[in-house]
């Protein structure tokens, strides 16, 4: 541990990545959505929908993997950690009553103790609908709370991990996100009997990170993280502060003939950056910074598109989150998470992983400004 303290003593932040783990075929999306699903069919279907509208994102170095095979996994792990990840944020789903989905590229990590990069796990505590394929009432496997008896079966279901000498710590205490701990009946009530039985199994607690909002103590929870901050942007500012951006939209629709409803909501990377900038961090709040966000791949027209992200914007973004976290937690150099969204959100446009178009760029930034 002193080892530990004394790596984070003068890092700037901790870089956590979210990671999906989508990229493996499994039997329910293979009943709902055709043998073989994975979130490579969005991906490669993909077509641009405006001019200059940058779709497809395909995979450079690492292909269309298989998130079964361990030589990906690892592939992955060692990217991450030579540009300056220390860990990712595997999403976890557990439906209740023992239901799990996606589960079995974490457990092979689990399992065989490699790759050996940093870890925590964030609960995606939502019911899955086909919203994104244009059927919003469809539920396809639905989030339930069944009480107490669940919550304890969940957390013993984990405890092997909380376990593993990679599972990362605030204070010493094993990170956990929650996704939408709105959701939960009471969620207070949950954060507390996972800190009970923690102690009986010699953890020195947990560390709850409640995502997407900002109330975390009302929920029971240390600290949070935003979700997609730019659903906060006014509606249209771009047209106002980026006259240029504006132009290009009538541009649009004046060769293509169409109107704005016929677009998915498209928003300006540039005046997003800005957005962000004058944000201030709430009290233990983490930045989340986003080096893309396009999820016409899935929802097509019902889309929303952050336009024209380039690595010189994404600097920009991630400079100033590592110095509100400095400054916020200047004396508690342990808690200065930095959340990128995402490592490998492909069908989001939503990737650190290197595609055909930029490379290694995001990864070379994340570098530069940890150096």
């Amino acid at each position: 541990m002193l080892v530990f303290n004394n790596r984070l003593k003068n890092k700037k932040a901790r870089m956590i990545a979210f990671y999906l783990p989508q990229f493996h075929p499994i039997p329910e999306n293979d009943a709902w959505w055709g043998k073989g699903f994975t979130e490579w069919t969005n991906v490669t279907k993909a077509k641009p929908l405006f001019d200059n509208h940058y779709q497809p994102h395909l995979p450079a170095d690492l292909g269309y993997y298989d998130l079964r095979l361990t030589e990906a996994r690892q592939a992955q792990a060692d990217l991450a950690k030579s540009y300056g990840i220390e860990g990712f944020c595997y999403w976890h789903y557990w439906f209740g009553n023992g239901k799990r989905l996606l589960e079995r590229p974490f457990q092979e990590v689990l399992k065989s103790g490699e790759p050996d990069l940093g870890f925590f796990l964030g609960w995606a505590n939502q019911t899955w609908s086909g919203i994104w394929h244009g059927s919003p009432d469809r539920v396809l496997m639905e989030q339930t709370y069944p009480g107490e008896k669940d919550y304890e079966e969940h957390f013993y279901y984990l405890l092997n991990a909380f376990h593993d000498e990679r599972y990362m710590t605030v204070g010493g205490k094993k990170i956990f996100l929650v996704y939408a701990p709105q959701l939960l009946p009471d969620s207070k009530a949950f954060t507390d009997q996972w800190r009970r039985l923690a102690e009986k199994e010699g953890l020195k607690g947990i560390h709850f990170i409640a995502h997407g909002v900002a109330d975390y103590e009302k929920y029971g929870c240390d600290a949070c993280v935003d979700n997609a901050p730019f659903i906060h942007m006014p509606q249209r500012r771009w047209q106002k502060k980026h006259p240029k951006f504006a132009r290009v939209i009538d541009n649009i629709k004046y060769r293509r003939r169409i109107s704005l409803e016929r677009l998915p909501t498209i928003h300006s990377y540039a005046e997003f950056v800005d957005f962000i900038k004058h944000r201030k961090l709430r009290n233990n709040e983490y930045p989340i910074i986003i080096p893309n966000w396009d999820n016409t791949p899935r929802a097509g027209l019902n889309g929303f598109v952050l336009h024209g992200s380039t690595p010189e914007l994404f600097k920009k973004m991630l400079k100033d989150a590592v110095n509100k976290i400095d400054a916020a937690q200047a004396e508690d150099p342990e808690n200065k998470l930095i959340f990128i969204k995402a490592w490998n959100e492909w069908a989001e446009s939503n990737h650190l992983e290197p595609d055909t178009k930029f490379g290694h760029a995001y990864l070379e930034v994340i570098k530069e400004v940890l150096q």
